[in-house]
């Protein structure tokens, strides 16, 4: 499965949430049961530290999984470019990452 590239924004100090549906190579919703998800934020690729989004699947069956940070979180990163990627772990531990992309955060005012 090939990474999708999809940009997001972020308000600074404000809550987060995207939805996306994960698709197989024939363009068909891939069942999500049983995997487990994870997704960071960074820097650069290559920078050491970094915000974890929180992975739910509102619809494992059709696809949906949800990456979400609380506005603690949102807060405390500094306005400008970031990069994304979401892992997915299947079952039988096999890893895939259907989506990664660049962060715009935009800081807050109040």
């Amino acid at each position: 499965m090939t990474a999708r590239n999809i940009n997001l924004v972020l308000d600074q100090g404000v809550d987060f949430e995207a939805t996306f549906t994960v698709k197989n190579e024939n363009s068909s919703a891939l069942n999500l049961t049983g995997y487990t998800g994870e997704a960071k934020l960074r820097k650069h690729p290559a920078a050491t530290k970094y915000n974890a989004f929180i992975v739910t699947f509102p619809n494992r069956v059709n696809g949906q999984i949800k990456v979400a940070m609380a506005s603690t979180i949102t807060d405390a990163i500094e306005g400008g470019r970031y990069v994304y990627d979401l892992v997915l772990t299947s079952p039988n531990a096999y890893k895939t990452r259907p989506i990664q992309g660049n962060v715009l955060v935009i800081p807050g005012v109040t």
